[in-house]
């Protein structure tokens, strides 16, 4: 059946391509499904529309039944898909080569300019011995060379395995082994820690290190060009790591489809990237949310990335604000807050930042609601996973939820169950299962591990959340982190967003500690503006007056800093050791 479609969205859960392009309709209910060919020619291939009560969606020209539909939107990309030509080099055969790519404190970097260091680099690894899906372990600092090994490593064909550059030794050594890396790419800064593990019995051949004569050497003499290898789609790309709190990192294995159909799905039929964007990211590239919200999603619409190499600070973030005037920031919870928390928070202009977004960490609705009133920057929440790679269910600009996490990304689809994986009705708190095009091989070497995740289409997260009927969702909290206390369920994180709406509260985590009578209760770690007499109990209080008695911390200690993943997210089963 041939159907015009007009273009732009169709309702709140959905994006549609423009009329004039290819869509197949899969109309999918319990009892059956149909297809309708809407259109012709894009690769913009899959509109499938499932039943869901509570979602009223549906498009004109099509009907199917009385129930209210969910639009599902997925994209379909060519069978040889290579994601450093996706991203990369289509912008310069585009005619965007001229166009600025990258801006850091060393200056400005055109496509043209990436695309040369990307081959050269490609070339280099090629010299010292990768070979297609051999894999190169990447520990850089934010910066040109970071972009330009990465899309080199992706144009020779091999595997990334993105890395925190200032891992401990032990670390360094677990990953090296994990991966049987053929390569590492590291700064000479670190590269003594990476050969020192590698002496153990590793598989790196090979340790190029930016800033060292014998790269430099190498790069400046290689060839600029360099054809991207014919990956498949299929193929394996990037290892990103889960967050490791509470046992080793797992490699999360992404492959060249997932991190195309998150671009077209949430990149740009959610935020809107375009080429006019200038991004600045919190999170360093080694973590899958600043990969994309921070270098693939500017790119793939030709907009340039703002890189700066230091750790973030909400003065770091003020200097570079101020420096490259950014369209949109990629930000995290604990970062928001000390940004509106800093004294001179009301003295800083923010007005080029169209949208900031936050994930990695649950966002209090307090948070939310300080940042717009400090400085009047659109927020939008969202989720995601390594193992989904991105943000899949995100607010959206212009009807953003506080203290949700907003609606489904075209392209996916989620469901709340309970632990026997049956299906919840709205308003019911149960298990967040996903599915879409963006999902993971598997998790590299753990085959239980990934058959207890990946259950036929579907990733089971471990996150606990709620749906209402208009479709918006609701963060409850990691299942392993919940607390049992007085017979009842709490989330730290609601604890922890109480505490940081009292002034002198900068960093909160709240974990399971055991009593004298082996009763579970909850324990505050707090990183306080000053320390003082009595304000321990001050802030036992100050939950107590706002949250039921039972969620109250009976114990706060004090502490300088609090312990993080590789990741940057806290480290809770370390507190829970101490």
């Amino acid at each position: 059946m041939m159907t015009s479609v007009p273009s732009g969205r169709w309702g709140p859960c959905a994006s549609i391509a423009p009329t004039g392009r290819m869509a197949t309709v899969r109309l999918r209910s319990r009892s059956r499904a149909s297809s309708h060919v809407i259109s012709a020619s894009s690769r913009i291939a899959i509109v499938q529309i499932s039943r869901q009560s509570g979602v009223a969606t549906r498009p004109a020209g099509v009907h199917h039944g009385a129930a209210p539909l969910q639009l599902i939107m997925t994209y379909e990309p060519p069978e040889r898909l290579n994601i450093a030509d996706y991203f990369l080099d289509a912008r310069v055969r585009e005619g965007r080569g001229a166009r600025a790519a990258l801006h850091t404190d060393a200056g400005t970097h055109s496509y043209s300019a990436v695309q040369s260091l990307a081959n050269r680099f490609g070339r280099a690894l090629h010299a010292a011995g990768v070979e297609p899906e051999h894999r190169v372990v990447i520990a850089l600092p934010d910066g040109v060379e970071y972009v330009g090994a990465l899309f080199g490593t992706l144009k020779a064909g091999a595997v990334v395995v993105m890395v925190n550059p200032a891992l401990p030794g032990p670390e360094i050594e677990y990953i090296l082994a994990y991966s049987r890396a053929r390569v590492v790419v590291t700064h000479r800064e670190t590269a003594a820690a990476f050969r020192a593990a590698a002496r153990d019995g590793a598989s790196v051949k090979a340790i190029l290190a930016v800033g060292e004569e014998e790269l430099d050497r190498c790069l400046a003499g290689a060839p600029p060009s360099l054809e991207a290898h014919p990956s498949h789609r299929d193929d394996p790309a990037i290892w990103l790591f889960s967050g490791g709190t509470t046992g080793r990192p797992k490699a999360v294995v992404q492959t060249h489809r997932s991190f195309a159909n998150t671009t077209e799905c949430y990149a740009k039929g959610v935020i809107g990237y375009t080429e006019t964007d200038i991004t600045l990211s919190v999170p360093k590239l080694y973590f899958g949310y600043a990969t994309g919200s921070n270098l693939f999603f500017p790119f793939s619409a030709g907009g340039a990335a703002a890189l700066f190499p230091e750790p973030p600070s909400a003065e770091v973030l003020f200097e570079r604000i101020r420096k490259f005037r950014p369209t949109v920031l990629i930000n995290v919870p604990t970062m928001i807050h000390k940004m509106a928390s800093h004294p001179d928070a009301t003295k800083q202009d923010l007005s080029s930042i169209r949208i900031c977004t936050s994930a990695g960490e649950a966002l209090p609705v307090e948070l939310h609601e300080r940042w717009r009133k400090t400085f009047g920057v659109e927020l939008l929440d969202g989720l995601g996973t390594a193992e989904m790679w991105h943000i899949f269910i995100s607010n959206r600009p212009g009807a953003a939820r506080p203290g949700t996490l907003g609606t489904v990304v075209p392209g996916f689809e989620v469901k709340v169950c309970d632990d026997e994986g049956r299906e919840l009705e709205a308003g019911e708190t149960g298990w967040l299962w996903v599915r879409g095009d963006s999902r993971a091989i598997g998790y590299w070497q753990q085959m239980e591990a990934t058959a207890r995740a990946f259950r036929g289409e579907w990733y089971v997260s471990g996150d606990l959340i709620r749906k209402d009927a208009d479709g918006y969702v609701t963060y409850c909290g990691r299942g392993d982190e919940m607390l049992k206390v007085s017979g009842k369920w709490l989330a730290p994180q609601e604890v922890e967003g109480c505490l940081l709406q009292h002034p002198e509260v900068t960093e909160a985590a709240v974990v399971g500690a055991t009593d004298p009578n082996g009763l579970v209760k909850p324990r505050a770690y707090v990183v306080p503006r000053a320390r003082r007499a009595g304000l321990d109990e001050e802030l036992r209080a100050f939950v107590r007056d706002r949250l039921e008695p039972y969620k109250h911390p009976r114990e706060v200690i004090f502490v300088e800093t609090l312990p993080r993943t590789h990741l940057g997210k806290v480290d809770r089963g370390r507190l829970r050791r101490e």
